[in-house]
């Protein structure tokens, strides 16, 4: 996987810039793929279910922090930039991938999400840290402890769902 995206990174010369404002679009279609049934699969495995206007609501904050600091990465590019929007994207998108693929996997039926989850959000955070690991000289060890920070409470929450029918928020 990791081959892949730097021959597209060299092919196409790509900046960390291009590669930050990439992610509201990565997010927004992966809540397109959710909108439509989400919150009933939630709400079969969930007690303390949610409402379709809680998961709009927390949709569009996420939608806004994500915008924000795709927006900083942007301008700043820079380590510290680079490393907030890192443990952001492994509680969005590397937890909440993997949320989605073992949800589907353990209950053996379709997981709203699990497209985009599985083949937009785990490359595009593969995507993202590898770029910002090259083009800002930031240490492996570094990104893999900011996004381990960053989703833990997405690992959490998604056990809470998936293996006890209850919710961390």
């Amino acid at each position: 996987m990791f081959h892949i995206l730097r021959a597209v990174e060299r092919a196409h010369k790509v900046d960390l810039r291009r590669v930050a404002l990439c992610a509201p679009i990565v997010f927004a279609v992966h809540v397109l793929e959710e909108a439509p049934n989400f919150v009933e699969w939630f709400n079969s495995m969930v007690g303390r279910g949610i409402t379709q206007s809680l998961f709009f609501s927390v949709n569009a904050v996420a939608f806004l922090i994500t915008l924000i600091l795709a927006g900083l990465v942007a301008a700043a590019r820079d380590q510290f930039a680079a490393m907030a929007m890192t443990t952001w994207l492994g509680f969005l998108m590397l937890a909440n991938g993997l949320f989605h693929i073992v949800a589907t996997a353990v209950h053996a039926r379709y997981c709203p999400g699990i497209v985009t989850g599985t083949f937009l959000y785990i490359p595009y955070f593969a995507w993202f840290t590898s770029v910002a690991i090259r083009q800002l000289q930031i240490r492996l060890p570094v990104v893999i402890a900011s996004a381990g920070v960053g989703s833990a409470p997405m690992f959490v929450h998604g056990y809470l769902i998936i293996f006890r029918g209850d919710r961390l928020f």
